[in-house]
């Protein structure tokens, strides 16, 4: 058909719109649980802004301290600061396949708690170095040379990430990326309640308490969807979803634990550096979780996952970093990750 042919001259109705398409737009309803969601979160949306800062001051902390904290704002913003966009992704594809509106309004607010989580990055970041960007600020000290160093690797491998994210979203089904954002907000959801529990500085305590309950609402749209989809979800979709749960292991450990060597492109001093600045950081009162407190965290977040994926039939893998057996995955690639935090 031209673009110029004018189907209305001969046409009483027009013909079907060619799918996937935001159009027609309709606004049916199905999952009831998913209009609880949404109700919390208008209640509960918070305003980066209007935190404690008036008690933040960084000069309270001597320059190693500080390039310490703010790296670890920065490894979070490889994570959360990429978490908007790619949310924003998986929004349109709730347009395109027609999905319930309270689903679309759940990945809407979604989208939006992640833009405040960057924002609290870069708020934090640009308090505690006086400068917007990790990257191009000038290190005071030699601890901070070797975190921004860090940084630069960390942004790097976040670069691939996101290149194979916007191939992967078109090919996978709705089902399949429930499965992987469900793993990363059941582990965040953790380690944010244990960081507001254990930090000295209000600004960051209060943003953590909501950081950490945002996470929490997003478990629970997660857990509503695949309840609804899990019962009729074809055998090829668990195989993938299997696939995923490993993949997003080696993804998020470089956030929730410590990252996978032979997976992540990092250098050999990555772990060390990064051990320095957490134990800065944690004398100065920001309370990073020990070693073994990750561990933990982490192995029982996967033991969570594993709870809901028996249900529906759905092989869990082997996380062995953290002593869980299951069915062995190899030769993940940075394009098979789809997981986001």
């Amino acid at each position: 058909m031209s673009h110029n042919e004018k189907l209305a001259r001969t046409m009483e109705f027009p013909p079907a719109t060619e799918q996937p398409n935001v159009y027609p737009l309709s606004w049916h309803a199905g999952t009831a649980k998913l209009e609880e969601v949404w109700d919390a979160s208008q209640r509960e949306y918070w305003d980066v802004k209007k935190l404690p800062w008036a008690t933040f001051d960084p000069a309270r902390y001597n320059w190693e301290e500080r390039e310490a904290i703010a790296y670890w704002w920065t490894l979070l913003s490889v994570f959360d600061a990429s978490a908007p966009p790619v949310f924003a992704e998986a929004f349109i594809k709730t347009y395109e396949v027609h999905e319930e509106d309270a689903v679309r309004r759940c990945f809407f607010s979604v989208t939006r708690d992640e833009q405040n989580h960057e924002q609290m990055c870069g708020a934090a970041i640009t308090r505690l170095l006086e400068h917007p960007d990790p990257l191009t600020y000038s290190p005071k000290t030699e601890l901070g040379k070797r975190l921004q160093k860090n940084a630069k690797w960390l942004y790097y491998n976040g670069g691939r990430y996101w290149t194979g994210y916007k191939a992967a979203v078109p090919k996978y089904p709705l089902a399949v990326l429930f499965s992987s954002f469900l793993m990363g907000e059941i582990a965040a959801a953790t380690i944010f309640h244990q960081m507001a529990a254990g930090c000295t500085e209000p600004v960051f305590k209060e943003a953590f308490r909501n950081i950490g309950r945002d996470e929490g609402r997003h478990m629970a749209i997660c857990m509503a969807l695949m309840e609804r989809d899990y019962p009729k979800m074809e055998l090829e979709n668990k195989a993938l979803i299997t696939k995923q749960v490993r993949a997003g292991y080696l993804f998020l450990s470089a956030v929730l634990f410590e990252p996978p060597m032979d997976f992540w492109d990092l250098p050999e001093d990555f772990i060390a550096n990064q051990r320095a600045g957490e134990t800065v950081a944690r004398k100065a009162g920001f309370q990073i979780p020990e070693y073994e407190t990750k561990k933990e965290n982490w192995r029982n977040a996967m033991l969570n996952l594993k709870s809901v994926l028996d249900r529906y039939g759905i092989p869990f893998p082997a996380i062995p970093e953290v002593g869980i057996t299951g069915q062995e995955i190899r030769d993940i690639d940075m394009k098979d990750i789809i997981p986001v935090f």
